[in-house]
């Protein structure tokens, strides 16, 4: 499978949910506290006055791939792109507790039909990150009690959406969410309390295995995952004790305990890769060169070892759900692509199972607590007008694709 990621908050417009509610109560304290945060980035001057405007943080129309998705599928024919990953919201299905929106629900039967219709096969991802304000007002997945709801929507999900869809993607990084909600508490709940955060985590793992075994009643043929966020951790002194023995303990932390407490419940591995991470002693200590517009060391060479180290673990077929750079001004999209490319060629020689590659992302999208200023669309896309452009990198790629696909 050969294709992009989106997920319904960064992209869809006027939704109504958690974080449309966490976006009105921030944007002004994000946009005053933004050269602090950003001041640092090479790219500060060109990023300034989007960053420092409290309405850079709100997702209003989104890039309203709501209504123009037929649209966006025609342009990811284009690509020659044969999957696309996308992510129901549930606040448009679920706006209130036990009420279903037939509206909302035959809007995304129209669209997975619309990607049938055009060869492109549907990858459906149940939660990446955005639900309703009335479960995240009961306590969102912090309360045990609460995983009823995510169960009931799942079920739903499996009765109505599951025509034509053969693979489901049931959370998106739950390490992410649980760093960011609860560690650091820069995103919604925003409560810093490590404890909360980790029995979060572990209802997490509850929350999925739930939904696959709704899932998987409702059709058993269904391929079921998750997207766990795992990073390419590596010692930066490879000899030296502390840092080798701190490099296992990130694995394990950072990458495995997740996937080993859901090891039974779920018929692929995916996974999203952005990071390389090099410890000496405790702490990151990453080369400066090449970054990426939010800073980020990139090394797309480094999704090879990880696939290594995947198959390894749990002998299962992987997709790569997400794979990405932020890169206004596509200077390296295309290295990231081709680095990417020669990383996943060389792991399936070695005879690793891998099922897909998906990028992240389709198109320019809202970052999060980052706003829209970081790009990271294979399509650029005007917010004023709307208008997409498919940018010279992925062009490219659209024709290393033609060629695998012709041989």
């Amino acid at each position: 499978m050969w294709g992009a990621s989106t997920a319904s908050h960064q992209v869809e417009g006027n939704n109504h949910n958690n974080w449309t509610v966490w976006e009105l109560e921030n944007a002004a304290r994000l946009a005053k506290g933004a050269k602090k945060q950003l001041g640092h980035l090479s790219n500060w001057e060109d990023i300034r006055q989007q960053a420092t405007d409290p309405e850079n943080y709100i997702s209003g129309r989104g890039v309203e791939h709501f209504i123009r998705y037929e649209e966006d599928f025609d342009l990811v024919k284009e690509l020659n792109l044969n999957t696309l990953r996308f992510s129901i919201e549930w606040s448009r299905l679920e706006p209130e507790p036990g009420q279903w929106d037939q509206a909302a629900i035959d809007h995304y039967k129209r669209y997975i039909a619309a990607l049938k219709k055009r060869g492109i096969t549907p990858l459906l991802n149940l939660w990446h990150w955005s639900h309703p304000v009335w479960f995240e007002e009961a306590g969102g997945f912090s309360k045990q009690a609460n995983l009823r709801y995510f169960e009931r929507y799942a079920k739903k999900v499996g009765d109505e959406l599951l025509g034509g869809v053969e693979y489901v993607v049931t959370i998106n990084e739950p390490n992410v969410f649980v760093g960011f909600a609860y560690l650091v508490a820069e995103r919604p709940p925003q409560e810093k309390n490590f404890l909360k955060g980790l029995y979060t985590y572990w209802n997490l793992t509850k929350a999925h295995k739930r939904a696959y075994r709704v899932l998987k009643t409702i059709k058993p043929s269904l391929h079921v995952g998750v997207a766990a966020q795992l990073a390419n951790i590596q010692p930066k002194r490879p000899h030296n004790i502390i840092d080798f023995t701190v490099t296992k303990w990130m694995r394990y932390a950072w990458n495995w305990w997740f996937l080993n407490r859901i090891r039974r419940y779920q018929d692929f591995i995916g996974f999203n890769y952005y990071f390389t991470d090099y410890y000496r002693g405790v702490k990151s200590d990453n080369p400066k060169v090449p970054m990426n517009d939010m800073g980020f060391y990139m090394e797309p060479e480094g999704l090879y070892p990880l696939l290594v180290r995947i198959a390894a673990h749990y002998k299962l077929p992987i997709i790569i759900t997400e794979n990405g750079v932020a890169d206004a001004t596509d200077q390296y999209r295309q290295w990231w692509l081709d680095e990417s490319m020669l990383a996943l060629t060389k792991a399936i020689d070695d005879g690793i199972d891998v099922r897909g590659y998906l990028h992240w992302g389709l198109l320019d999208n809202f970052e999060w607590s980052f706003g829209w200023w970081p790009k990271f669309g294979l399509i650029e896309v005007n917010r004023q007008t709307m208008r997409r452009t498919i940018r010279p990198s992925a062009r490219k790629w659209a024709e290393q694709l033609e060629d695998i696909q012709k041989s």
